[in-house]
């Protein structure tokens, strides 16, 4: 797959304990943006973070968290990306999805790896 120079990324904030029918949010959405064939997506963890309701999530040792910040990039173009829209209007019951021009770099594989 090819990335043109002037690529749209796409960024979902989200809670660690969210779920899509059974599955964790963030693990539905990967797969969901891997079958429409983006160009690739990646998962963070993020180790503190409040969201609208201004509640803390964090993973400081004594206050451990279930709920962590999870953050999902994934950059494609914009007419890709259009495709998981829907997907993400229906299941992302609480956080926040962005989207912004990006300037693309790399986009390279190495073709002798097996997926």
């Amino acid at each position: 797959m090819h990335l043109p120079e002037e690529g749209v990324l796409l960024r979902v904030l989200i809670g660690e304990s969210d779920k899509h029918k059974g599955r964790a949010l963030y693990e539905a959405i990967v797969l969901k943006a891997r079958e429409l064939n983006l160009a690739g997506a990646t998962v963070t963890r993020g180790i503190m973070g409040y969201g609208a309701n201004s509640r803390i999530h964090t993973a400081k040792l004594l206050e451990l968290s279930n709920d962590l910040p999870i953050i999902i990039e994934i950059v494609d173009t914009d007419e890709n990306l259009q495709k998981l829209l829907p997907f993400l209007d229906e299941t992302v019951q609480e956080g926040l999805v962005t989207m912004e021009k990006v300037r693309v770099i790399h986009y390279r594989h190495n073709a002798g790896r097996k997926p």
